[in-house]
């Protein structure tokens, strides 16, 4: 943002730029060119980038410190970051979830997806929820929350500046209020439900919005049924099962907190004389269910990313099969079991692959009718995978 002349950093002679003209949009620290001026450049630096033949490539955000060195910013080189970019982007962002969405309850902001790497802006009505992950979005915060209060008329704003991807950039964790004031968790209408988030002290922005559409179709299979929702949060399959017309439903979970706020929601919901929590880890509580002859009509298993990434890949997609394994024997014969992942890591093949095998090392046998991916406000850039990390496999089993 200011007239410095920018730094240039350069791709290595063997580092192939069709990727990026193409719109790849990040650089790994193994394809730049890293002198001893690179490297002491801070987190953060708008450089612009060139090829190994000192052609421009565009404007991108430098992190010597980080895995992925650069992320793309715009084909522009000479463009100018201020408050005025932030609201062209935020405004194209919003644009989309008007035309979806009745109300303002969405992902207004998917990261790369959106065109702004590392940031993810999650909304809640007048309340917007910002996780600045990249070192670039959170060394140029306030333009960005002007643009984004700007735009969207929001009132409140939280910086959610926690979690795994902070800390490849080397950002230290922080969770604050920018702008107003939030004392109490925020009601979000779920499916014909209440959840409520904890958007300052929850995980990630405080609602997994990505599960709206499939925790819908879990919903239409869940009539007169009992429900089980494991890895349940704050209850979002389990409450949008009830308003959907479920006999009943019972969500496990490790965390009390979490399970406190789906109380909450159930009641705001009208729900609660059909609803009951369970603390406990997922596993040991599905073999105890099994223990007690406990059967449902519908169970869900929406665990964390156990494959974060490709060096977690096997482990991961060994503790999916041990999900399904676990899951498969509480599903009435005829039922349906919901099987999640949200680790980009494990493909929707291998995952399939190590759901089907656990559902058969149980003794169970089934058929997929439907698979579920994330909402249309958590769009997938097609040259980056990781934009497209949801998968929900929608199973009915055989006796």
């Amino acid at each position: 943002m200011s007239d410095t002349p920018r730094p240039v950093i350069r791709l290595k002679p063997k580092s192939d730029p069709r990727a990026i003209r193409h719109g790849f949009p990040w650089v790994f620290a193994d394809e730049l060119v890293t002198d001893r001026r690179t490297r002491a450049l801070a987190p953060g630096t708008l450089a612009i980038l060139e090829d190994a033949g000192r052609s421009p490539l565009g404007l991108v955000a430098l992190n010597p410190n980080s895995r992925i060195i650069a992320r793309m910013l715009d084909r522009d080189p000479d463009a100018r970051v201020d408050t005025a970019w932030f609201a062209s982007r935020i405004a194209r962002a919003l644009s989309l979830r008007e035309r979806l969405f009745a109300a303002p309850f969405y992902r207004l902001v998917h990261a790369e997806a959106d065109a702004l790497p590392g940031v993810v802006i999650d909304r809640f009505g007048d309340l917007a929820v910002i996780q600045p992950n990249a070192a670039w979005a959170e060394a140029l915060l306030e333009p960005l929350v002007e643009a984004l209060v700007s735009c969207t008329g929001v009132a409140r704003v939280v910086r959610n500046g926690t979690g795994r991807a902070r800390a490849l950039e080397g950002l230290e964790p922080v969770t604050d209020v920018l702008r107003g004031t939030v004392s109490e968790p925020v009601a979000v209408p779920v499916n014909g439900a209440t959840c409520m988030a904890d958007v300052l002290g929850g995980q990630k922005t405080g609602l997994f919005l990505d599960q709206l559409p499939n925790q819908a179709y879990a919903a239409t299979l869940a009539k007169g049924g009992r429900v089980l929702d494991v890895f349940s949060h704050v209850g979002g399959f389990a409450l949008s099962a009830l308003a959907g017309g479920a006999a009943s439903a019972l969500a496990v979970d490790s965390s009390e907190p979490a399970l406190a706020l789906a109380r909450l929601g159930a009641e705001a919901s009208g729900l609660a004389a059909r609803f009951e929590t369970r603390r406990g880890d997922a596993f040991e509580t599905l073999e105890a269910l099994a223990g007690e002859g406990a059967r449902f009509d519908l169970v869900i298993c929406d665990p964390p990313a156990f494959a974060p990434n490709k060096s977690a890949l096997e482990a991961g997609l060994r503790a999916y099969e041990r999900v399904a394994r676990r899951a498969a024997p509480l599903v009435a014969p005829g039922g349906f079991l919901v099987l999640c992942s949200c680790s980009h890591a494990a493909d929707l093949a291998r995952f399939r692959t190590a759901s089907a095998r656990g559902i058969g090392r149980a003794g169970r046998a089934g058929q997929i009718i439907h698979t579920g991916f994330a909402g249309p406000d958590h769009p997938t850039l097609p040259q980056l995978a990781e934009s497209g990390y949801l998968k929900a496999l929608f199973w009915r089993l055989d006796g």
